[in-house]
């Protein structure tokens, strides 16, 4: 009875652990696609800030 018992427990545990991990995986997989947003965030506003940068470069070149 013992061992049935110890073996439930072990398997119980396995499937915590299974269910952790899972959780885990899903964690992770949601912070990659928060961060792949960030950095399109970022590409984006750098290259609007070339943009803004080049176009000042230019109007102050013509006002030279």
């Amino acid at each position: 009875m013992r061992l049935y018992h110890k073996t439930l427990k072990g398997l119980e545990t396995m499937i915590d652990i299974q269910r952790m991990a899972k959780d885990i995986k899903r964690l992770a997989e949601e912070t990659n696609t928060i961060l792949t947003e960030i950095e399109g965030t970022i590409l984006t506003a750098s290259i609007n800030n070339r943009v803004m940068n080049a176009t000042n470069i230019t109007q102050i070149s013509e006002d030279l």
